[in-house]
């Protein structure tokens, strides 16, 4: 990446960090997905249940291959017949890996969802959270993570999973209540009352939508 954007990034993740003490959580940068990754690991305990929800940037700095080859009990609903049962075991979980939507410079997070088994298990139950966070993701206030969130990450995702939503054809939100929607619920984590439990690991790379 270049340097000046380099530079950029880390003086914009110290804010963020800065941001997200402040409102009892923990973050930290990583220049590289390679730090990301390791950083990830250091925070999860060898044996630990690790489950997740839909997070790409998780698998793009190789966290999801390292927690499956690793010695730890993960719980892939991929691979699981019933997968409401593997939702369900994700609130009893160790760890459970995400991403955000979007979040603020001070230290907000935005998730949108649509069967609301992601923003649950980052509201409640797992005993910690672990978010993949590219500097892409970073956004001035609450308003703009939200319009990020509407307008690029769910078309986006719209069209992944082949939706027939309006955005999934036009790029932007609809604010539609197409059947297909999968802007169903929203989640604003502002403050963690459990310390310790939410970690936001700040990559210096484009990561997700």
């Amino acid at each position: 990446m270049d340097a000046n954007i380099t530079k950029r990034n880390e003086l914009l993740a110290q804010r963020v960090i800065k941001g997200l003490a402040s409102r009892n959580m923990s973050g930290y940068y990583a220049a590289t997905r390679e730090e990301a990754l390791a950083k990830a690991l250091e925070l999860i305990e060898p044996g630990a249940t690790v489950t997740m929800g839909g997070a790409m940037s998780a698998h793009e700095i190789g966290l999801v291959k390292a927690v499956q080859e690793g010695g730890y009990h993960f719980i892939d609903r991929d691979k699981i017949e019933d997968k409401r049962a593997a939702m369900l075991a994700a609130y009893d979980a160790d760890v459970f890996l995400a991403s955000v939507n979007a979040m603020t410079e001070d230290g907000v997070l935005v998730n949108i969802d649509g069967n609301a088994n992601r923003v649950s298990a980052i509201a409640q139950g797992p005993k910690k959270v672990i978010f993949i966070v590219g500097m892409n993701k970073v956004c001035d206030d609450v308003d703009g993570a939200m319009k990020r969130a509407r307008n690029v990450a769910a078309p986006i995702n719209a069209q992944r999973f082949g939706l027939a939503t309006p955005c999934s054809k036009t790029g932007s939100c609809a604010n539609c209540k197409s059947a297909d929607t999968i802007c169903c619920q929203f989640l604003i984590t502002r403050y963690s009352r459990h310390a310790g439990r939410i970690h936001v690991i700040l990559v210096n790379d484009n990561l997700g939508f």
